[in-house]
Parts: structure tokens; C-alpha cells; sequence
């Protein structure tokens, strides 16, 4: 009897993990649903923008994209974070002021357009980078594009703050 239902724990354990794995790529396809609808048209828009500026409105367009990522960064560190799990909590803060900005837009200007779609690109570059579009690839090459972005501009105002420059002097 004991060997029976020994045998049978280990056949069901196999089937949890399917139902879990299940679970995940369902939230997956939800989540890229939810960026397809709110960030995606937004986030294209900024990056092919961005492509076409010359160097100044390059370096603006670098701090749209700091500031974005800045601000969607939680406040307090928790070293037991891992980078996913980051990476998901800068996304979906991106995501929900994007939201807000949509739901509050009137009569907004091209920066605060601008600013919505700098905090759409930011979502969508840590959704990528928490492996949320491994089943969409066309979303995984508008996100890695979006994560190019958000490397060089976090680079690029990395080198431009005053403190890397005080470094770079001794």
C-alpha cells in the first residue's frame, strides 16, 4: 500500500509542475495582451522618434529614459530580490503610470506625450528583460530594442552626473 501511494505522489508531482508552468504562461499572454493594448504603439513610436533625432534630441531623449527608469525603481532595496523579480516590479510600475497618464490625457502637449512614451518604453524593456515575451517574438525584438535604449541612456547619464565626474578626475 505504502510503495502504491509513493508511486503515486511521484506521478503527480510531474503533473503539478505542468499546471504551474501552465499558470506562468498564462500570465505571460495576459501580460503581453495588457502591453499590446497600453505601452506597445507607444513605446514603437518613442523608439523610432528617437532613431530619427539628431545627437541633442538624443541626449533629452536619454533623460526622459533615466528618469523614467529612476522613478520606477522601489525606494527601498531588498537584497533577497532577484533581478526577474526587479525587473517586474520597475515594469509594472512603468505600466501603471502609464495608465494613469493615458487615462488623464487631455489637451497634453508633445512632451508629456513624450513622457508617456519614454515610461512605455521603460515597461517594455523590463518586461524583456524579465523574460516575460519568450513566447512573442515580436515582442521580444521591440523589447530588446527598448532595453538597448534604456542601457545607453542610463550609461549615458551615468557618465554626464557630476559624481562619475568627480571620479573620472582623480
Amino acid at each position: 500500500m505504502r510503495r502504491t501511494k509513493a508511486l503515486a505522489v511521484k506521478a503527480f508531482v510531474p503533473l503539478g509542475r505542468v499546471m504551474l508552468s501552465w499558470f506562468k504562461t498564462d500570465k505571460r499572454r495576459k501580460s503581453i495582451r495588457e502591453d499590446r493594448k497600453y505601452i506597445v504603439a507607444k513605446a514603437r513610436r518613442f523608439l523610432m522618434s528617437y532613431l530619427a533625432s539628431d545627437d541633442l534630441q538624443k541626449q533629452q531623449y536619454y533623460g526622459l529614459v533615466a528618469g523614467a527608469v529612476d522613478a520606477c525603481r522601489p525606494r527601498i532595496s531588498d537584497p533577497h530580490l532577484k533581478n526577474t523579480e526587479l525587473s517586474k516590479l520597475i515594469a509594472e510600475t512603468a505600466l501603471r503610470v502609464v495608465k494613469v497618464r493615458h487615462r488623464q490625457a487631455e489637451d497634453k502637449g508633445h512632451l508629456q506625450e513624450l513622457i508617456t512614451d519614454a515610461y512605455s518604453t521603460v515597461a517594455i524593456a523590463y518586461r524583456r528583460a524579465a523574460a516575460v515575451y519568450v513566447l512573442d517574438e515580436e515582442m521580444q525584438q521591440i523589447g530588446t530594442a527598448a532595453v538597448h535604449l534604456v542601457t545607453i541612456a542610463n550609461s549615458y547619464m551615468a557618465a554626464q552626473s557630476p559624481d562619475t565626474a568627480a571620479v573620472a578626475a582623480r
